[in-house]
């Protein structure tokens, strides 16, 4: 009878306002199968907190400098488009092979790989820069098949966590990168590799200050970070680092930098700790009484379950998904113990570590981490969640080997142009005689993106089902009064295998671009004002109240 549900309830539905409806005879639609009813309560009248317009942000993983030809793939106009189309964003560059990078100008030059290009003179206007940098067709498919064959050499080196000391990059990658944020309207931030150490296990800073001058010499706007998750060194390269010591690493990049003219005043984020662990909570502690002064946001890593063991079972799982909050709630108390008022970012987060859950960071099923993982950052105080992965080593990236958007990718997208940065509230109430102790609907609620044209007051309420039965939500008075757009993403296949499937469904429709540098338009069902708004089992929605006339997004 589950199965039946999935496969007929696949859009959303508004009950009239004013009309009285019997739950049990109005669910699914006549299948006979009782909806989860929840009550929803909101408050339009003030903001709870605001994030950075650039909240949702990306990461380009250092495994793609490991053979540097394969930087080149960031020439690559279809994978441009997609990284655009997610702008305004910070870019991360970095993972775990930052801290083995060496910044080795002109030694390995990539023509000897046959893959010469010009580099852009300084004197060339952005469109001709971009399109100077652009990939040929043919390099860029015999790049791609190259690159499945890099990534298993990499899985291998991570599940053996044996690393090459040396990682050599030239100014070309330096070049690719910079132009790749540069043509997709993203904020660049580099990670500097922290592993190069003096005898005294003092930061040696003459690597930095050679890559550091060679980007001023060529205007690059760039923000830097140094290190990536440094409570693992130890585990990965035999070095333990203190965090008083880490942070006075910071504050000497700090004063190279602001001995630059150019970066006298840019953008510094760390630590980039892994989510705290009992064995190495002083780190962060550490690294706060010494270097708190010379970053601009204190950042840390998440990821929910260990990707070798994870099931299925923990993508949709409440508990799974609840753990984040006690996560935040922890870091946010250490950060403002040391440092009052400071800023802090999910540097790097994604759904399982380890490179990602085979068969389900790509697909579906890990859509339910990542929007409840917008939604309870944001709500926490949290300004920026950089995701990883774009494009990189592992499962959990945002495109496939093709370059081809994956489940991830298209929420992600949504997200970007629905969801305004300010946060309201609205709460999760079950009526009398209904319980779900497993919370298997989750909502956040924003102002709309103004950006995109919405008018003030309209705001976007994210919701996700986790459950294979559909729910039925009763709106608030404040809401129904208004027409609403609805974006609802399911599965293009029915029940629990859809939810590993590579591919999606908005509204009804299966997503996918129209060529390399064309996407399709994302067109929400407009429905007309009710009290009530159905959500399918397994599925992720946006719903936009377009007429909201909220006082806290005017």
């Amino acid at each position: 009878m589950i199965s039946l549900v999935v496969i007929l309830v696949v859009s959303v539905q508004l009950w009239p306002a004013g009309g009285s409806h019997d739950v049990a005879d109005h669910d699914a639609f006549g299948t006979g199968v009782r909806s989860l009813e929840v009550d929803l309560s909101v408050d339009l009248s003030r903001m709870v907190r605001e994030v950075d317009e650039r909240f949702l942000s990306v990461a380009i993983d250092a495994s793609l400098v490991a053979e540097e030809k394969f930087m080149y793939m960031l020439g690559s106009p279809k994978l441009r488009t997609l990284a655009k189309a997610l702008s305004p964003s910070y870019l991360r560059f970095g993972g775990t092979r930052q801290d083995f990078m060496v910044f080795n100008p002109e030694k390995y030059l990539m023509r000897s790989h046959g893959y010469d290009q010009q580099k852009p003179g300084l004197s060339a206007g952005p469109e001709d820069s971009c399109k100077k940098m652009e990939l040929p067709t043919l390099l860029e498919a015999r790049l791609r098949k190259q690159w499945i064959q890099q990534q298993a050499l990499l899985r291998k080196e991570d599940l053996q966590m044996k690393y090459r000391r040396r990682v050599m990059f030239t100014e070309y990658s330096v070049d690719l990168l910079t132009s790749f944020a540069n043509c997709t309207d993203m904020d660049l931030i580099f990670g500097l590799n922290a592993l190069l150490r003096t005898s005294d296990n003092i930061w040696n800073s003459s690597n930095a200050r050679s890559l550091i001058k060679y980007c001023e010499s060529q205007q690059y706007r760039i923000s830097w970070e140094l290190g990536n998750e440094p409570n693992s060194y130890e585990k990965k390269a035999g070095i333990r680092v203190a965090g008083s010591q880490l942070g006075e690493d910071f504050v000497n990049l700090r004063e190279i930098l602001q001995d630059s003219k150019l970066y006298h005043n840019t953008g510094l984020y760390g630590p980039d700790i892994s989510q705290p662990r009992d064995h190495r909570k002083d780190l962060l502690q550490g690294f706060l009484t010494t270097g708190s002064q010379a970053i601009n946001a204190c950042t840390w890593h998440h990821y929910y379950v260990n990707g070798r063991e994870a099931t299925l079972g923990d993508f949709i799982s409440p508990q799974v998904l609840d753990s984040l909050g006690l996560k935040i709630s922890e870091v946010l108390e250490s950060v403002h113990l040391v440092s009052p008022g400071m800023r802090s970012w999910l540097g790097e987060s994604s759904s399982a570590y380890g490179g990602g859950a085979e068969g389900l960071s790509d697909a579906f099923a890990a859509g339910f981490m990542w929007l409840d993982k917008l939604g309870l950052a944001a709500k926490m105080g949290l300004d920026v969640v950089i995701r990883q992965v774009l494009i990189g080593s592992g499962t959990y990236h945002l495109v496939d080997d093709n370059l081809d958007p994956l489940p991830d990718y298209w929420l992600s997208l949504l997200y970007k142009r629905l969801v305004g940065p300010e946060v309201l509230m609205v709460e999760r109430l079950l009526l009398a005689g209904l319980q779900d102790p497993r919370q298997k609907v989750r909502v956040y609620l924003h102002c709309a993106n103004r950006n995109r044209g919405y008018s003030k007051g309209a705001v976007t309420l994210m919701a996700m089902n986790l459950a294979a039965r559909p729910s039925r939500l009763t709106l608030p008075a404040l809401l129904s009064p208004s027409t609403v757009e609805a974006f609802v993403l399911q599965s293009d296949q029915p029940n629990e295998a859809g939810l590993y499937s590579r591919s999606v469904m908005l509204n009804e429709k299966l997503l996918q671009m129209l060529d390399d540098q064309t996407l399709p338009e994302l067109k929400g069902n407009i429905l007309p004002p009710a009290d009530h708004l159905s959500l399918p089992g397994f599925s992720l929605a946006f719903f936009v109240f377009t007429e909201a006339a909220a006082a806290a997004c005017q």
